[in-house]
């Protein structure tokens, strides 16, 4: 009998933690040898995302059941992510978008340039929604990973891949 009232108390104060926005988003950027293409990942909680369409004007989004809201929310990460390569703003091909545990990932994909270039970043994924939003670009992979950290008003910051 205590261990359930235990268990029951337990959950009653994880659910609202679980449902709080997490107010962080995760993009990757990298070159794929392979295919010689830039691969770029998006990783946003369902619950912002969820809380984004709403924001938006949706009625009764559903990342997770959905496809519709899956793909308004993003279109809305893809207009929120901005590229440049060689000062000229490109916008990568999308991909798609899945559930990965509790977060909707959405891909996206562009051609590398044939010669070296220069690349800036500037994520503003969520940030019109919290000014505490966080972003983080991770340029790279392996051993060689360059993280960004993106807020409501950090400027565009360059790379090389």
């Amino acid at each position: 009998m205590l261990r359930r009232i235990a268990l029951l108390i337990a959950l009653l104060v994880a659910v609202p933690v679980a449902a709080h926005q997490q107010k962080v988003a995760i993009s990757t950027i990298a070159l794929n040898s392979r295919t010689e293409r830039i691969e770029l990942a998006h990783q946003v909680p369902v619950h912002d995302a969820e809380h984004a369409l709403r924001f938006q004007g949706a009625k009764d989004p559903d990342i997770i059941g959905s496809a519709a809201s899956r793909e308004a929310f993003a279109t809305y990460v893809t207009r929120r992510f901005r590229l440049w390569v060689d000062g000229e703003l490109v916008t990568p091909e999308y991909v798609g978008s899945e559930i990965v545990g509790g977060n909707l990932m959405v891909y996206q994909d562009m051609p590398a340039p044939a010669e070296a270039a220069q690349f800036t970043v500037n994520s503003q994924i969520l940030t019109d929604l919290w000014a505490r939003q966080q972003n983080r670009v991770n340029i790279g992979g392996g051993t060689k990973v360059e993280t960004f950290v993106f807020t409501v008003n950090t400027a565009a910051r360059d790379f090389t891949l």
